[in-house]
């Protein structure tokens, strides 16, 4: 370790690597600095503005996300100077659109009091679709600041609902940026862009079309990384409140990489897949069918028996009734035919070690070779 590389963050002594931020310093360390913008595996941009610090010596407040650790450097991450630059900052991000929810008190009602009162009554639609589940007003109960009404301003652009997935309601964007980045940067589908980014004043696909006419795949990455109601999951809208579901961590089985995602399921049904940030493979990006492809688990239609065929009809089974017929079967082709009569194809829907089993009881137990995957025919 070189000694030389110690930075001073709220009065202790910390060493970091060349290359790290003081972000990356202070969250090595358990230093918690907030953040809005800021999207691990994207460049930093320092866009958003809560991540500010003060650095002894400096005239002016720095970005934690962009800025360099050096040898001896002071920060301060809570001083009041900072504090009441994040809490200016929140205040503009809340009236600067539709954020209805907890955080925008009437009047003079008591803060406190008023946040209790909404936590009683949330059946109403009026509320933001992410009220409880967003960056920005938690943010928000940190400093305690609400929105100005005075200084709200209101969207000109009208809501996206036309695509199939995604709901992108332009009235909560706070052009944060962490969508672009999650686009452009983690996912490399480059689908959306800021539409000047000298004066950003939205987030666009190319020519400004809708997702569904660009080159948008719908992998939903931009809905995960938006920390407002600004981007949703178009089922999940006013359907889901994170704390009324439960979350089950699996791996996606729509293919053998194994990404592991988390089911949101409410009354025993999965209403929302989103994926799990920081565990491989996949460290939270999902495709189109991890993400959306869910529908059929709560399907009336889903086969939940076995089925054997009989006089052109099926009839229901018992597992060890159908795996016992089906052991049949094959035992007596292969005494007529022999074991080369018999192929096995198998799923890039299950692991590698389901083909695994299914490549030895092949060669093992068939005694054939006849073995091949679904992604080859």
């Amino acid at each position: 370790m070189n000694t030389q590389n110690i930075i001073v963050i709220n009065g202790n002594e910390f060493a970091f690597e060349p290359g790290e931020t003081i972000l990356d310093v202070a969250r090595k360390n358990s230093i918690d600095i907030p953040t809005l913008c800021y999207l691990k595996g994207a460049s930093p941009t320092g866009r958003c503005g809560v991540c500010v610090v003060e650095l002894e010596g400096s005239p002016e407040l720095k970005a934690a996300c962009s800025t360099g650790a050096e040898t001896s450097m002071v920060v301060r991450t809570e001083s009041r100077t900072v504090v009441a630059s994040r809490r200016k900052t929140i205040q503009c991000f809340l009236s600067s659109g539709n954020h209805n929810c907890a955080i925008s008190r009437p009047g003079d009602t008591d803060w406190t009091k008023f946040q209790m009162q909404v936590q009683q009554d949330d059946n109403s639609a009026e509320l933001c679709p992410v009220w409880g589940d967003c960056r920005l007003q938690d943010l928000a109960y940190r400093y305690q600041v609400t929105g100005e009404p005075a200084l709200r301003t209101e969207s000109s652009y009208p809501m996206e609902t036309v695509n199939p997935f995604i709901v992108r309601d332009f009235s909560r964007c706070i052009l944060c940026g962490r969508c672009v980045q999650a686009c452009n940067d983690v996912q490399v589908n480059n689908a959306i862009q800021f539409d000047n980014e000298a004066a950003a004043t939205k987030i666009v696909a190319p020519e400004d079309k809708p997702l569904k006419e660009s080159d948008c795949v719908f992998c939903g990455e931009c809905v995960q990384a938006c920390p407002v109601g600004a981007l949703v999951e178009k089922d999940a809208r006013y359907n889901v409140r994170q704390w009324k579901t439960e979350k089950v961590r699996t791996t996606c089985s729509y293919c053998g990489v194994g990404c592991q995602i988390y089911l949101h399921v409410k009354d025993g049904k999965v209403v929302k897949v989103t994926g799990v940030d920081g565990v491989p493979p996949n460290f939270g990006s999902l495709c189109v069918k991890g993400r959306f492809g869910f529908d059929f688990i709560n399907s009336q239609e889903r086969l939940t028996t076995p089925l054997i065929k009989e006089n052109g009809t099926h009839r229901e089974a018992t597992w060890d009734e159908a795996l016992n017929f089906v052991a049949d079967k094959l035992k007596k082709i292969k005494a007529e035919h022999g074991p080369d009569s018999i192929g096995v194809f198998t799923s890039a829907r299950v692991s590698n070690e389901e083909n695994f089993i299914a490549h030895k009881f092949t060669r093992a137990v068939l005694k054939t070779n006849n073995i091949d995957h679904c992604a080859r025919l």
